[in-house]
């Protein structure tokens, strides 16, 4: 899919592919001389070749890869799936030569194979990951990182013992927006963060993961049993295999496919390790086609005081039949401002109280009595200057990357620079565990309907 066309296609479903999406339409409409418009780092290069190869080719498979050949150096050297009709795509795009395979264990064999994309379905990526880091690729992996909490560990041994690069794919975190947003956070720009709200709806079969199925879809162009792996075994099921993001044998619901992108933003910007508390509830509310995740979910975490950030609650809702036509919106609340995300831009909104609280109004001031108003202005007026009694006017600044800036291809370039160079990497296994325990636990607090305990340094569930 062309770059235009994607980017296109990712509005269209209100995904947070590209960080936070915002409902504000009186941000789309901001005079444009009153943006300050980010710059992304110059640093492509093309030093050091590097041979990529694509291991789940669906549509976040050839979407990054796509996005990786665009950096320069980068060149792919086969594809992995197990759909024939993915292999017929890529000899289209990438020429009829290219070496195609249903079992992903050839690719890793490969000698002239330097790393790979793992856009599988969540059963898969903690089981290819580890092979492949062993086998000696380095390996970008889609976000969540693993299907269970208890797989992260296991995948962070590996990078630890194998040395391999190995980046998941929140690809929001590379963004020039969110770093802009964290210097401005740590500065005191918004004041104590108290609060994080987002909201994440849609309104269409597309975004409610109802994808179109092949015509030829059949037990002969897919292998449905190597799909399944380690997920019980069933009878051929072209609806599973195209549409697995509906099901807990395979997927991981809303909240590991959407919570995960703001968690891992939040936890970029603060410099956080995560929540200590998570209650999540919600419902099959429209979308019964066979699936068995909520169409409807809500998330409350509670995030303890560290020496990076003050303690505030994060708050998460996504809605897949929202009659409305679908919103979306991120907004950091602080004791001093706000922060409201919207695609590739953000705004600031700063609103700082007086030092006087001030009198009348809707206030117990009114039925006091008459001399007691008059001794209480008094005691008012010596209590507070003039300059405690002024009004702070709010502000506004907004930011925002320029036209057709990628998040993604800055997420790739930091890949490749690390390695190429050893440049850290911005979202590694264990900044992948702390993203994609809480969203995991959002999961198990909704199916067993209760609070769930999570520990953010050791990265588990609490008994």
């Amino acid at each position: 899919m062309p770059s235009s066309s994607r980017r296109k296609f990712i509005r269209q479903l209100g995904t947070t592919a590209a960080l936070f999406t915002g409902g504000n339409a009186a941000a789309l409409s901001l005079d444009e001389h009153k943006i300050q418009y980010l710059q992304p780092e110059k640093r492509y290069t093309s030093n050091d070749k590097v041979r990529i190869a694509g291991i789940g080719m669906g549509l976040m498979g050839f979407g990054d890869m796509e996005t990786a050949l665009m950096v320069p150096g980068v060149e792919i050297a086969g594809v992995c799936d197990l759909y024939d009709g993915h292999f017929d795509r890529a000899r289209e795009l990438w020429g009829k030569d290219i070496f195609c395979t249903r079992d992903y264990r050839e690719i890793l064999e490969r000698k002239d194979i330097d790393a790979v994309i793992i856009a599988t379905p969540d059963h898969w990526h903690d089981h290819i990951s580890i092979a492949a880091m062993r086998k000696g690729k380095h390996v970008y992996c889609e976000k969540p990182m693993v299907q269970n909490w208890e797989e992260g560990h296991e995948v962070i041994q590996a990078q630890k013992e194998t040395g391999k690069v190995f980046i998941v794919g929140s690809q929001g975190v590379s963004s020039i927006v969110l770093a802009e947003a964290k210097k401005l956070i740590k500065s005191g720009a918004i004041g104590e963060l108290n609060l994080i709200e987002a909201v994440n709806d849609r309104y269409g079969a597309l975004g409610a993961w109802q994808y179109s199925i092949p015509t030829d879809a059949s037990p002969k162009t897919i292998d449905f049993d190597r799909f399944l792996g380690d997920a019980p075994k069933r009878p051929y099921d072209p609806i599973r295999f195209f549409r697995w993001r509906n099901y807990q044998d395979y997927g991981t619901g809303v909240a590991g496919d959407l919570f995960i992108h703001l968690i891992s933003a939040v936890h970029f910007a603060l410099d956080s390790n995560g929540p200590e508390r998570i209650f999540s509830s919600g419902s099959l509310s429209y979308w019964k086609d066979g699936r068995d995740v909520p169409d409807v979910l809500t998330g409350i975490m509670d995030y303890p005081k560290t020496a990076t950030h003050s303690a505030f609650q994060m708050q998460l809702r996504v809605n897949f039949a929202d009659g409305s036509g679908g919103s979306n919106r991120t907004r950091f609340y602080g004791s001093e401002g706000m922060m409201e995300w919207e695609g590739d831009r953000f705004t600031l909104k700063k609103q700082k109280l007086s030092a006087a609280p001030g009198f009348g109004g809707w206030d117990t001031y009114n039925v006091f009595s008459s001399a007691q108003q008059k001794e209480y202005e008094k005691w008012y007026n010596q209590k507070y200057s003039a300059e405690d009694k002024k009004e702070i006017a709010p502000e506004q600044k907004h930011f925002a990357a320029p036209a057709n800036y990628d998040a993604r291809l800055d997420h790739f370039t930091n890949f490749f620079e690390g390695i190429r160079n050893g440049k850290p990497i911005v979202e590694d296994a264990s900044f992948g565990l702390r993203a994609a325990g809480p969203a995991l636990a959002s999961n198990l607090s909704y199916f067993k309907k209760k609070v769930i305990n999570w520990d953010p340094v050791g990265m588990r569930v609490k008994s």
